[in-house]
Order: structure tokens, then C-alpha cells, then sequence
């Protein structure tokens, strides 16, 4: 199985299916409206925006951190328009402690497997793939979107 065999709900209940990023890096974040974090939306917009020709960044919703995102599916797609004018995709609310979705899953496997030390304890970790769909890398919360790191990734 690959990432882009995987096919999500977005939070207004279309199917996002990943195989349509094939050729694109993707950085997928769990992300959580009433974090400490939280503004790091606004980063992961700027990120967006600057790189949607190679980049897509997708936002994944949940609550099994501290239940930051408690809100139902219209309140987070409103919160993360009205504060942060969030354009790219954000799906459903997904487990990653509770119930965890294949694509979490997936994701914790295929780092483990290349070394990538990849322990999500926390909203707003962050899971590089690259345009193969293949993990590259994975940094906690504390990292920002905008870290060297992950824009030395870009250019790769």
C-alpha cells in the first residue's frame, strides 16, 4: 500500500483522494483550533500559498490531544476561514491516539521503516512526503511551518 491509495473525507464530506498528488510534496498536520499552536495555521497558509505548484498541505483535525478540536465539522471549516483564510484542504477529524485512522497508521509505519523517529504526541506534527509518496520526514510541534528545515525540504 502507498499514500496514494488512500482517499479521506474533507471536513464538508467530499472525498479527497491523495492519488491526486502524485508528483507533489505533501505536509500532512494534525491540527486543533484551541492549541497553543493553533497559529501556526496561519504559517501553513503562507506555505501554501508560496508553494501550491509542488506543495499541497492538508490539515487533519483532531481531538485526541488535550481535546483541543472539539468543534463539529462547520465550526473548524468556519474557525480556520474566518481567523486564518485557510485554502487548502482540511479533512474530516481523524484519531491518532483513539481509534486511529489507516492513514495515521500508514504513516507511523512507513517512518519507522525509513528511521524517521515519528512519535505524534501532540497537535501540529508534521509529516513530510515527497512527490514518490514516499515519507521524508516527520517534525513535532515546536518546528514551524516555516522552519529551515522544512523549506530546505522544498527545494530538494
Amino acid at each position: 500500500m502507498e499514500i496514494f491509495d488512500f482517499n479521506i473525507q474533507t471536513i464538508s464530506g467530499e472525498t479527497l483522494d491523495l492519488s491526486s498528488f502524485k508528483g507533489k510534496k505533501m505536509l500532512l498536520v494534525n491540527v486543533a483550533s484551541e492549541c497553543g499552536f493553533t497559529v501556526q495555521y496561519a504559517q501553513l497558509q503562507e506555505l501554501y500559498e508560496a508553494n501550491k505548484e509542488q506543495l499541497v498541505v492538508i490539515g487533519l483535525p483532531c481531538n485526541d490531544f488535550g481535546g483541543q478540536e472539539p468543534g463539529t465539522a462547520s465550526e473548524i471549516q468556519h474557525f480556520c476561514k474566518i481567523n486564518y483564510g485557510v485554502s487548502f484542504p482540511i479533512t474530516e477529524k481523524v484519531g491518532i491516539i483513539h481509534n486511529t485512522h489507516p492513514l495515521y497508521k500508514w504513516l507511523e509505519e512507513q517512518a519507522t521503516e525509513q528511521g524517521i523517529t515519528n512519535e505524534v504526541n501532540w497537535n501540529f506534527c508534521k509529516y513530510l512526503i515527497d512527490e514518490t509518496g514516499k515519507v521524508t520526514g516527520f517534525h513535532p510541534s515546536s518546528v514551524t511551518p516555516l522552519d529551515d528545515q522544512i523549506l530546505q525540504w522544498l527545494v530538494k
